[in-house]
């Protein structure tokens, strides 16, 4: 029996860029219509004015903030009626654009939390507008784990194809890296990181570790962290039933994985894998939160201020971004599934 299609709660992002365009682009693809029910949630004229840009006419159903969805399987959008078009200053990030954005996500997340939305996507945010309206905005993995109450651990990302990039340190100063980098650390990244690569249908993922240093510290010769913390790391985590490998010189490793070596690389701070995977697909890149209860993902890309209302944003990110979520929502509930069946039904 084929699986049943997710449902996903697609945010609008921020108005002032390519987000109302990318929107409405999405809803224009076929691949994605059949893969997962839309429901998407911002300002019905935000989202027209987007599909106008785009050259799109869509027939969409529109519902008020306060309605019930409708129980069929067709894409629907819920009109929060959040944003006058007149009120958008095209390509700045604003106090105004950053609170559409983000209560349109705030939807799409309770809905997830009550179960009407088995993934959460959204088009590009900008972190500039989203702090006028949300103080002590890092990213959106400490919004959603406010906005949910999650305590539990999650991280951002970035996904290219079939090539997936973890990281160990995020958002923090350069200069606080080397000292952050802890063995339990890294093999809880390493936990994650096959978690959700198992989730999105690898079934043993092989997972490369950069080291820190230039030539993964070539013996010690430029510093001791890859002797020290990293190759220990990865010799618990192997013994804890992990595919990993390394450390890894990180100027050569994302070669390997790039050539089907790897799967996964984990890196040891954020630009040390995004530089590459954005260099292999900036117009095709996903960032997937993950470690919520329910898959949550966007495209790498920002809000591409200096091209918004042209009509030429590239929606592949945008594509990748929702089909990797309703992969990942379709795996999740068979996983549910085989849970509660009887094990001579599960196998």
């Amino acid at each position: 029996m084929a699986p049943q299609r997710p449902t996903i709660a697609l945010a609008m992002g921020d108005p002032a860029g390519i987000s109302p365009e990318l929107t409405a682009k999405l809803l224009s693809l076929d691949d994605v219509r059949d893969a997962a029910r839309l429901i998407v949630i911002g300002d019905r004229r935000v989202f027209d004015e987007g599909a106008a840009i785009a050259g799109l006419t869509l027939d969409l159903a529109t519902i008020g903030r306060d309605a019930a969805i409708p129980d069929d399987d067709a894409p629907v959008f819920i009109d929060l009626g959040n944003l006058d078009p007149a009120d958008v200053q095209r390509g700045q990030a604003t106090a105004t654009g950053g609170a559409f954005a983000t209560e349109n996500f705030r939807r799409a997340l309770s809905m997830a939390v009550a179960g009407e939305a088995d993934a959460v996507c959204f088009t590009p945010f900008n972190k500039k507008a989203m702090r006028y309206v949300y103080e002590g905005y890092d990213d959106e993995i400490r919004f959603v784990s406010d906005f949910i109450g999650f305590s539990g651990a999650a991280r951002e990302f970035n996904v290219l194809g079939s090539l997936w990039n973890a990281r160990v340190t995020s958002h923090i100063p350069l200069s606080e890296v080397a000292s952050s980098i802890t063995a339990d650390g890294i093999i809880a990244e390493l936990d994650l990181t096959d978690t959700c690569l198992r989730a999105a249908g690898f079934d043993q993922p092989r997972i490369a570790v950069a080291g820190l240093n230039p030539h993964a510290g070539d013996g010690g010769n430029f510093g001791s962290e890859e002797i020290d913390v990293i190759e220990p790391a990865v010799k618990r985590a192997v013994a804890k039933g992990i595919n990993a490998q390394g450390p890894f010189p990180a100027d050569t490793v994302f070669l390997r994985a790039k050539s089907g070596a790897f799967d996964a690389v984990l890196t040891m701070y954020h630009d040390q894998g995004q530089i590459a995977m954005k260099m292999m697909g900036f117009d095709r890149g996903v960032t997937m939160l993950g470690g919520f209860p329910f898959p949550i993902c966007t495209p790498a890309h920002g809000t591409a201020y200096e091209i918004a209302g042209q009509g030429v944003a590239h929606i592949g990110a945008s594509r990748e971004a929702l089909l990797l979520a309703a992969r990942m929502a379709v795996s999740a509930a068979a996983a549910k599934r085989a849970e509660v069946l009887p094990l001579s039904r599960a196998v």
